[in-house]
């Protein structure tokens, strides 16, 4: 049953929680960009992808990539939400011989391909959505990207082939949150226009507050799947969303709370959704 805005934002904390818990245990993790993508990726699992943990490997599945691979603890989180995970499994991340890696694999149910190769993303979701065309099915692909991998020049060659076969059965998301491993992307590798850039390459763009889930799903029901342009969401989002001491500051692209710093994030989420 698909979640109503309000279920999603609570659902959004109680995963937001839970991953705070699992990378603290784990000791490893890409815990901004995780806490800044888990919005957007708890309402696609929880509203809009076809998606079944008792039938995984339908044909008619929609396919999500990860293509920001490094921020995997996110996608584990909303995996075990979802039911593709038990918790003792995702319990296993950072131990030895657990089936978790640092980026997704296909050894683990729910994953469709291994990613973390920045870049490579959206060249697979091309390759997904153009079998789709080709073989008449109806399942859709949906690709989430970092905004600091945009400076992989692959990527603009899938754009091209997305344009050149009218995949609009293919959604890209970029969670532009405006910081990388080395700083802000403007300073890096510069990226905006955003808009106009996606716009010229022949997709059909739209801005989205991926912070609030009003406007991610406002975003999400206005995607047209009939007019023949692949689809391109910037998602501006805060790096470490939700945690106070961790929101736009580049060193938690992968730093580690201490206890108390655990304990403090722990304790905002619970308030808020305490008040939901």
């Amino acid at each position: 049953m698909q979640m109503d805005t309000k279920e999603l934002t609570r659902q959004a904390e109680v995963d937001r929680r839970r991953l705070i818990e699992v990378v603290y245990n784990a000791k490893a993790g890409h815990i901004g960009g995780d806490l800044s993508c888990l919005n957007v990726m708890t309402a696609l699992y929880f509203k809009y992808l076809n998606v079944d943990p008792k039938d995984p490997k339908n044909p008619d599945r929609d396919r999500f990539v990860l293509s920001k691979g490094h921020c995997v603890e996110a996608l584990y989180t909303t995996l075990e939400a979802k039911g593709f995970l038990k918790k003792e499994i995702t319990d296993t991340l950072g131990k030895y011989g657990s089936i978790l890696s640092g980026h997704p694999t296909i050894e683990v149910p729910g994953i469709e391909v291994n990613t973390g190769a920045l870049g490579h993303g959206l060249s697979i979701g091309v390759g997904m959505a153009l079998a789709a065309k080709m073989d008449k099915k109806g399942y859709k692909t949906f690709v989430m990207m970092g905004d600091g991998e945009q400076g992989e020049g692959s990527i603009y060659e899938a754009a091209m082939a997305g344009h050149q076969y009218k995949l609009d059965n293919l959604v890209a998301i970029i969670d532009r949150n405006h910081l990388q491993i080395s700083g802000n992307t403007e300073d890096v590798m510069a990226l905006e226009s955003i808009k106009e850039r996606w716009t010229a390459f022949g997709w059909d763009v739209k801005m989205m507050n991926g912070d609030d889930m009003e406007d991610i799903v406002k975003t999400f029901d206005s995607i047209d799947y009939t007019n023949n342009k692949p689809h391109m969401i910037v998602s501006n989002t805060t790096k470490g969303k939700g945690v106070s001491y961790m929101e736009n500051v580049a060193k938690w692209h992968h730093g580690m709370p201490d206890e108390a710093q655990y304990k403090q994030a722990l304790q905002e989420i619970d308030e808020r959704i305490k008040n939901l």
